[in-house]
């Protein structure tokens, strides 16, 4: 009775999909980690945003929540993508640490040019996982998943963009 209960209860998230089982299991794993890494760069933008100080402390906190807004928006339609796709998604804070790649950052203090810098790098290793994860939607058959993954990568390009121009330092 108990695992008629258990079967029944799983079977409860299991959304039907036309792509396969390797392709929810490939899919919604690479999305899940996909999340935990938003997650994180989110976390870590809203610290940055937070913790700005100096000359251009207006303009930094200003980017940086703009970029954190977008970053949040991701995460519910990466969640949902991975529930129309069958799987199951992040549950807690414990859940996204277990996942994430990109790395915390919890000093004390982080000078404003650095905080714009780590971001940046932060940003660009995104993009690395999401064009690997395009090729993994790609080989599926997965273009709504596709799809979705090159609108983010047109944007996590622009923040890449804004965070090198912002960072510079004046020349001459």
């Amino acid at each position: 009775m108990a695992k008629d209960v258990k079967a029944r209860k799983s079977a409860a998230l299991a959304t039907p999909t036309d792509l396969g089982a390797n392709a929810t299991k490939d899919l919604t794993g690479g999305l899940n980690i996909l999340l935990a890494d938003v997650y994180a760069l989110y976390i870590k933008t809203k610290n940055f945003h937070w913790h700005m100080s100096g000359p251009h402390f207006r303009d930094y906190h200003l980017l940086l929540d703009d970029q954190a807004t977008e970053i949040d928006a991701m995460t519910d339609v990466i969640a949902e993508r991975v529930r129309k796709l069958g799987g199951g998604t992040i549950r807690s804070i414990g859940h996204v640490k277990r996942l994430q790649r990109l790395l915390d950052n919890d000093a004390e203090y982080v000078t404003p040019h650095d905080m714009l810098a780590e971001l940046r790098e932060d940003n660009m290793e995104l993009l690395k996982h999401m064009r690997i994860l395009h090729e993994v939607a790609d080989e599926h058959g997965d273009i709504a998943t596709a799809s979705l993954i090159e609108n983010w990568v047109d944007e996590t390009e622009q923040r890449v963009w804004f965070l090198f121009e912002t960072g510079r330092h004046t020349e001459g």
